[in-house]
């Protein structure tokens, strides 16, 4: 029995903390296609008990419709939309909204369990707590970022995208490094060495180049300069600047698609770096260097996706692999993170 449960570790828990870590990124990847199919507008309202069931009627589909219909994005972009092809945008929105409820079940109902149990190791505990409270807020900051399309614009305010994109990875970055916490137990040694500071920082570096794609994705800035490696012939876009400082950064389609490359060069250039240094270093551990180079192998295959994903002008499966392919790389760089530490 001490090999599978003992007071620092708990393999149990960890089991239930990858599985909802697999939750996270199915909402991600299906909130991916949700914003893709411009289907993020179709539910109107927040409810979040009732809200739990599809319209089971034609009447309750043309009430739901109705309520579309109200918006700009409907006025505006889909005039002749009728019941079925809403339908269509629904769906992926009701189904994001099911996976966020369902997160928050397979969370709480076993966190609970083991909490009284006793099952989960007492400085994982805060941890999963904190978890839990950012699920919740997540809810609250995907409401947040819906109702700024309601009103006055066709589509969500990028920064609330990126946002709530950016908690959803937090949170499944915390999921996996607790997992992994849970599953080993507490370090015999913990590795001081320069390892530690790269790692966290390339870790912190793939976490912003998410949020740099979201700000691309909301401003649907991956339909433009989809030549590369330069944008319309030119190295910096001539359409560069917004109008002031946030207009830029965050609502300029040039800007925020050039930020994406040039941060996904820096990636690149830093996995290799990171590759090359691992496989010099004799002190390293075996585990480290493989997930050093199984670090580097995601970062090629994503920036050759991104790449695919862009000339093509953003497919939609194209445009899911790349975002379910940024999770797969936090993930990686997150294991890389964890594992330096440990020795």
């Amino acid at each position: 029995m001490t090999s599978f449960l003992r007071s620092d570790r708990s393999r149990p828990v960890a089991v239930w903390l990858f599985v909802v870590a697999v939750f996270v990124f199915a909402m991600v990847v299906v909130g991916g296609a949700t914003r893709l199919t411009d289907s993020g507008l179709s539910i109107t309202q927040w409810k979040p008990i009732s809200g739990a069931l599809p319209p089971m009627s034609d009447k309750a589909w043309a009430d739901e419709f109705a309520l579309y219909q109200r918006i700009p994005q409907y006025k505006l972009v889909n005039p002749d939309m009728t019941v079925e092809a809403f339908k269509g945008i629904y769906w992926w929105e009701w189904s994001h909204r099911l996976l966020g409820r369902l997160v928050g079940v397979v969370f709480f109902v076993p966190f609970v369990f083991f909490l009284v149990r006793g099952m989960i190791p007492r400085r994982l505990i805060w941890r999963c707590a904190a978890m839990f409270g950012l699920g919740g807020l997540q809810g609250a900051v995907g409401w947040w970022m819906v109702s700024s399309g309601l009103a006055e614009r066709v589509s969500v305010a990028p920064e609330r995208l990126a946002t709530h994109l950016g908690l959803a990875l937090g949170l499944f970055v915390l999921l996996v490094w607790t997992g992994l916490d849970a599953w080993s137990g507490s370090p015999r040694v913990e590795e001081r060495s320069s390892w530690r500071g790269w790692a966290l920082g390339f870790l912190a570096a793939v976490f912003f180049q998410s949020l740099l794609g979201a700000l691309v994705a909301g401003n649907h800035a991956g339909l433009v300069y989809n030549d590369w490696p330069l944008m319309n012939g030119s190295l910096v876009p001539a359409e560069y600047a917004g109008h002031g400082f946030w207009g830029t950064i965050a609502h300029s389609q040039g800007a925020v698609q050039l930020h994406h490359r040039l941060m996904a060069y820096a990636l690149f250039i830093g996995a290799v770096i990171i590759g090359v240094a691992a496989s010099r270093d004799r002190h390293l551990q075996r585990e480290a260097k493989i997930s050093a180079y199984a670090l580097v192998a995601v970062v090629c295959l994503q920036a050759g996706l991104g790449v695919w994903t862009l000339m093509s002008a953003v497919p939609l499966s194209l445009g899911i692999l790349h975002q379910a392919g940024a999770a797969v790389l936090l993930a990686a760089a997150t294991g890389f993170a964890w594992r330096v530490r440990r020795v």
